[in-house]
């Protein structure tokens, strides 16, 4: 299929996909269904990412949002569902999260034909706050992609996006904590305006283990956590709570333990109690540490190096995470764990597990991604990245530590890459084995039973309804 034409404006955006959609009486309205999910959704999302025009971007993007409501695949979010798992109405799987930061609206379409292939409704596509930002990425255009590929997949359920690692930056914080704290707040308030229905906000950075007691230690983390949780909910639309996740453990750091949560949901709910009241919807999940660290620890020949994990961690914490009414506990960094330890953590209960470098990893090493954009991209690394290299580390490691700050500068050439199918199918097939590791064949029927979207009435960008006044079905 050949690449769609970006418009430059939105009259040439209407006429793009005139066989799809059309605006009538101010609505959008379906005019081929099939058209749509076919080149028309194709039209709309590289328009909506990559055109210059402002103007024509919001009402790419407004289409976008309106067509996936139309077609039953709105954004939603994981409250109620993880609230039903902590109740324990429902359990044994552990939810996917996947971290797309590239070819976004392709890898979200694979991802939705690898869950309707095995029956799957929970699989949740995120974002991190740093991913955001060395992919250039913001909210807006990330939640729209992934509607998108839910369109062309063919999905008619909820879609799930989250903001992953709202993190707070310790060392930026030590001098300005404030501005820090803003910072974060602000991108919540961000992503929940566009229609993200869940965020996972990371204060684990502030955690200082230097103090006397655990909640002493804690203290700054459940705080400033549960200020952005009170941000969260005086924002959030009033047919959406929003699913909320914290954090104890900074991944990479040292394990978490029992004490730790027990003192950070303790303290986070105290302080949401303070600031709101006791009634105030709180966390539905929480990370933890166990033993891995994003990206994986890349050694000198080439490779990654073997984690320890710590399955009982994970489970003991997921336990205690449930008698608080949480659905349990959260794995980070685990996308380049062996493919054989991935049955392990529905086993253990895990409530949720993010999965991101992996498939990073998959497109770079993939036979078919040419030769000579491999070596374009390591030239823009030594010369854009040099600052990050460690006087002791490979050329091998360098790369592989900094080739995704690469994917900003290179994005429209990976979503137009004349390889990609190949490469995509690949990922496919990769998701849909971690689906079936993680057990959540089946669970399309708990999305139906917890998850609601309502059918909400998004305002019409004014560029858009000024250029389609008086326009009628043809």
């Amino acid at each position: 299929m050949s690449q769609p034409t970006v418009a430059s404006s939105i009259t040439d955006l209407l006429s793009a996909i005139a066989a799809s959609v059309r605006i009538v009486d101010g609505h959008l309205v379906i005019a081929d269904e099939a058209q749509l999910r076919g080149e028309g959704i194709r039209a709309l999302v590289w328009t909506a990412t990559f055109t210059e025009d402002e103007a024509t971007r919001e009402a790419a993007r407004w289409i976008v949002a309106e067509a996936a409501s139309q077609l039953g695949c709105s954004s939603a979010s994981t409250h109620e569902l993880y609230m039903a798992r902590g109740r324990g109405e429902i359990g044994g799987f552990t939810v996917p999260a996947l971290n797309l930061r590239t070819q976004v609206f392709d890898m979200a379409a694979a991802a939705f034909r690898a869950a309707t292939a095995r029956d799957v409704g929970t699989v949740i596509l995120e974002l991190a706050r740093s991913e955001q930002e060395y992919t250039y990425q913001r909210p807006g255009e990330y939640l729209t992609s992934v509607l998108a590929g839910a369109v062309a997949a063919g999905w008619s359920a909820p879609v799930f996006v989250q903001g992953d690692h709202y993190q707070f930056n310790a060392k930026k914080y030590a001098a300005d904590p404030e501005a820090v704290a803003e910072g974060v707040r602000n991108l919540a308030r961000e992503a929940v305006a566009v229609g993200y229905g869940n965020i996972d906000i990371d204060s684990s950075t502030l955690v200082d283990l230097n103090e006397t007691t655990v909640d002493d230690q804690q203290r700054v983390n459940y705080t400033r956590a549960a200020e952005v949780a009170e941000l969260i909910r005086s924002v959030e639309p009033a047919d959406m709570t929003v699913s909320i996740g914290g954090e104890i453990g900074e991944v990479g750091k040292e394990n978490s333990t029992e004490d730790e949560l027990r003192a950070y949901l303790d303290g986070f709910r105290g302080e949401l109690d303070r600031m709101l009241g006791t009634d105030t919807i709180g966390l539905s999940k929480v990370s933890v540490q166990t033993g891995t660290s994003h990206g994986g620890v890349p050694l000198p020949g080439g490779g990654v190096a073997e984690v320890k994990l710590d399955f009982g961690t994970l489970e003991r914490l997921s336990v205690v995470a449930r008698e608080y009414g949480l659905a349990g506990a959260v794995q980070h960094g685990a996308s380049t764990l062996p493919d054989e330890l991935f049955h392990r953590f529905p086993a253990v209960e895990t409530a949720e597990i993010h999965l991101a470098t992996g498939f990073q990893n998959a497109l770079y090493s993939h036979p078919a991604f040419p030769a000579d954009l491999q070596t374009e991209i390591e030239a823009w690394c030594s010369a854009n990245c040099a600052a990050e290299r460690k006087p002791d580390e490979t050329e091998t490691q360098f790369i592989y530590k900094t080739r995704k700050k690469a994917l900003g500068p290179y994005k429209r050439t990976l979503w137009e890459l004349p390889t990609k199918d190949e490469i995509i199918a690949a990922q496919e097939a990769k998701i849909g084995y971690l689906m079936e590791q993680l057990a959540v064949q089946g669970t399309t029927e708990h999305v139906a039973r917890y998850v609601r979207v309502p059918r909400r009435v998004r305002r019409m960008p004014e560029a858009l309804a000024s250029t389609t006044v008086g326009s009628a079905p043809a």
